[in-house]
């Protein structure tokens, strides 16, 4: 599941990425990843339902309340994955949205005050070289700083990613069924449908008329809505079956696709320092979900 989910994901962020630089605002591509997938999310959990013969479960405000929370947690990120991709290349921007992995073991360490060892506290460490790394401008590799704007996009991306992943997992688990399937398909039904009228409203406040550019997008933006359901469908699944860290350590392939992605298909040019600064955060990652 984790591995269809990567691949789901890969797809909807190279047209989420297309689109924004032909057509839409980072909103308005982010937009069309709800509204398109929200009613076919709706219509195959009914289906579901139907078949199974079950009826639908007890939806208590324990799961609207990890829902809303992860829902706007997910729509934050995938605002700032789109503005990433704008900025860097398609591999460098998927590996800084992953370092949300190793801000949930930051937030742990500061907040809860939990204890790392010594090689969890490396592999941090090795994850901040990597970010230092491809910290770097693009358009200007020798000027080196401590955050550029592309890293704080990914790192933003990457910690709403990591709240939204918890906050999910833990709404599924509020139905309390045993049936995997049903409540990622009801978790995926509910927090999609949050998602698009929020985003609706928002965007008739502050940026009127970018919502009919999504829909008379259809034929591009259609293909944004049924990746990211089939996607988040996978994702929720996992996440209902499995502790998040194992779902992240599988979903690392992710990183994989992107290369191949932005070399085979883009055509992009990913210079020598980027490749290190890839690989020491790629590294770094495995090895903090490995001693989880």
């Amino acid at each position: 599941m984790a591995v269809a989910a990567a691949g789901f994901q890969t797809v909807r962020f190279l047209l989420q990425r297309q689109l924004s630089q032909v057509r839409l605002t980072a909103t308005g591509a982010t937009f069309a990843r709800f509204v398109y997938s929200a009613p076919a999310a709706a219509a195959l959990t009914a289906v579901y339902l139907w078949a199974q013969g079950a009826a639908l479960p007890a939806l208590n405000a324990g799961f609207w309340a990890y829902g809303a929370v992860g829902g706007a947690g997910q729509v934050a990120a995938t605002i700032c994955t789109v503005m990433l991709f704008g900025r860097r290349n398609f591999a460098v921007g998927m590996t800084l949205i992953k370092t949300e992995v190793l801000l949930t073991a930051l937030v742990g360490i500061v907040l809860l005050g939990e204890v790392i060892s010594a090689a969890g506290l490396g592999a941090i460490l090795l994850g901040l070289a990597g970010v230092l790394v491809l910290s770097a401008p693009a358009a200007a590799p020798g000027r080196w700083r401590l955050l550029s704007p592309s890293a704080g996009l990914g790192l933003a991306a990457g910690a709403l990613f990591g709240v939204s992943a918890v906050c999910y997992r833990a709404a599924s688990l509020e139905l309390g069924g045993t049936d995997p399937f049903l409540s990622a398909g009801v978790t995926l039904a509910a927090v999609t449908l949050m998602q698009m009228i929020g985003m609706a409203v928002w965007m008739a406040w502050r940026e009127p008329g970018e919502a009919a550019r999504v829909l008379a997008a259809w034929r591009s933006a259609g293909w944004i809505g049924l990746t990211s359901m089939a996607g988040s469908f996978c994702w929720f699944t996992a996440f209902t079956l499995q502790t998040a860290a194992y779902v992240k350590a599988v979903g690392q392939v992710e990183l994989i696709f992107g290369l191949i992605v932005s070399v085979l298909l883009l055509c992009e040019r990913i210079t020598a320092r980027e490749l290190i600064g890839m690989a020491l955060l790629s590294l770094s990652i495995l090895a903090l979900i490995m001693l989880t």
